[in-house]
């Protein structure tokens, strides 16, 4: 996957099939969706893959044991099946990851074991597990740093857990493979219309050159998540709110505060909200929160209260009590709830299940819906396109396509950091054997190499500081200091292997560190 080529087929197609704005996990799947069924399908995002939501999960592929609760059968069975689908297609990155719910009082034993065992029903044939109850001594075996003080039992459930960003890269990688053309640093400056005021396509400008193109395509689809209403101010003359940005939250912390391969869930904090406590690149991500947002931003900043939240939550759960000082990373990111029809309802009221819309302009626009379900939305995407923009009529073919990197037969061996690249292992390892100055350590307390800084310049188009250390390399998000004090060589290397100069180097040094502070804890933040 090659930025140049690329370009260089957006230069060459004259009119595309499909034209999809944004590349996070609905853009990107909608891309693979499309190609795979044949039709010449061009993705374009702003900035880069994954940069905004779907690199900030909590990087669970789940069906939702609070929406079971909402009583939203129809959304959990859905997002149970293609949690399922996701562990066959992209089995290096999706693995069973077993949950353990302890509890505080007699009755929620039986209660969550009951909910649970239907949870697990609903998945039928795709089911990582069953659900039981376990013994207050069995949930301290399992769980060594959880709060004992007033235990009765716990629960233990299977879900699956997943690495989003380097999901994001494969799947755009997998669209490549299938004929799609996929550019980041490409931005929507305006919709093109026809004299009876219906899309036929995008200007769009290369953010890095300045030059602007003109697509031409039948199917003009808005997956733009969070940023949905900005195209929808192109598209319509009166104004309507699309989306409701919710933000979540998520703090990093050293694996000892709980050195488990089991995932910690709270059902129920003390503002309603579920809380996990998820292993990830041995480290502990804790979250996460619902706070509705005013405004949205590429960059958003987690909040005083929901930076204590978690902490307070945290620390009312764990025997080994953290601290802000503990904080490795704190990263935000926003969901993109499709707005309520009715004003007034809370974040945890607003369904997180997906919702198309058709302009009167013919514009397509995907609301809502979760990573765990990006294949179906992407399904849906298209199925509608067809019967909405006239396209030829051919079935969905991604419920078995293997995503790049899958390894079908042999599970990763997760003891091996590298096992996020799957099927391209050997080649990175080539790589690193070609140019042996590419096994140096990015970082001395990681075991990231130069290769792997390269190799997401090379065929993973990568372009700034940001993009690999934030989502093909996942330190920012680990390790926001470690992350810093790597961003020079990372820098040296882009520039290295893309032709930039001194001054480049400097500004891009100088922009991560801006971008990185936000990740940083320091000792009150200020908002």
């Amino acid at each position: 996957m090659k930025h140049s080529e690329q370009l260089q087929k957006l230069k060459q197609t004259p009119e595309w099939d499909v034209i999809i704005i944004g590349g996070g996990a609905s853009g990107l799947g909608t891309a693979l969706d499309a190609a795979s069924r044949g039709y010449k399908t061009i993705l374009v995002e702003a900035v880069d893959f994954a940069k905004g939501t779907s690199s900030r999960s909590t990087k669970l592929v789940h069906g939702g044991v609070r929406y079971l609760e909402q009583g939203d059968i129809s959304l959990v069975r859905e997002a149970l099946k293609e949690r399922g689908l996701m562990a066959q297609n992209a089995g290096h990155l999706v693995k069973n990851q077993s949950f353990v719910i302890p509890n505080y009082n007699w009755w929620g034993g039986y209660f969550y074991t009951i909910g649970l065992t239907i949870y697990d029903m609903l998945a039928g044939k795709l089911s990582l597990g069953k659900s039981q109850y376990i013994s207050k001594k069995k949930t301290i075996e399992l769980l060594p740093t959880i709060e004992q003080k007033g235990l009765v039992s716990g629960v233990i459930y299977q879900d699956g857990q997943f690495d989003d960003s380097r999901l994001a890269i494969n799947i755009a990688q997998t669209a490549v493979e299938k004929g799609a053309c996929l550019l980041n640093y490409t931005k929507v400056v305006n919709l093109l219309k026809d004299n009876n005021n219906q899309v036929t396509g995008v200007q769009v400008k290369n953010q890095e050159t300045g030059e602007l193109f003109e697509l031409k395509g039948k199917a003009v689809i808005n997956a733009t998540g969070v940023f949905t209403n900005s195209i929808m101010k192109l598209n319509d003359k009166v104004y309507k709110k699309y989306i409701v940005p919710s933000q979540g939250i998520h703090l990093v912390f050293d694996k000892s505060f709980l050195p488990s391969d089991h995932a910690l869930m709270i059902p129920k904090t003390s503002d309603g909200r579920v809380l996990f406590a998820v292993p990830w690149h041995d480290k502990i991500v804790v979250g996460t929160t619902d706070t509705l947002i005013k405004t949205h931003s590429l960059e958003p900043i987690a909040l005083e209260k929901e930076i204590e939240f978690v902490l307070e939550t945290a620390q009312r759960f764990l025997s080994k009590k953290p601290t802000r000082a503990d904080v490795l990373s704190v990263f935000a990111g926003l969901r993109p709830l499709a707005a309520p029809e009715k004003e007034g309802k809370s974040t945890k009221e607003v369904s997180r299940s997906h919702k198309i819309i058709v302009s009167e302009t013919g514009l397509i626009t995907i609301t809502g819906g979760k990573w765990t379900t990006y294949r179906k939305i992407a399904e849906d995407i298209i199925d509608k396109a067809i019967v909405t923009r006239n396209l030829p009529k051919r079935e969905c073919k991604t419920e078995h396509i293997s995503i790049h990197g899958n390894l079908k037969t042999t599970t990763a061996d997760r003891e091996n950091h590298l096992y996020i690249y799957g099927t391209d292992i050997p080649k990175l390892l080539e790589l690193q054997n070609q140019e042996p100055e590419l096994k140096q350590k990015l970082h001395p307390n990681y075991d990231y190499t130069l290769a792997e800084v390269v190799w997401a310049i090379r065929y993973e188009m990568a372009r700034t500081i940001d993009d690999v250390l934030s989502r093909r390399v996942r330190l920012l998000f680990l390790d926001s200091r470690a992350a810093l004090e790597a961003s020079e060589k990372v820098a040296q290397l882009l520039a290295k292997e893309l032709g930039h100069d001194e001054t480049w180097i400097k500004k891009q040094i100088q922009e991560f560190n801006t971008l990185a502070n936000g990740f940083l804890l320091t000792e009150f933040k200020k908002n």
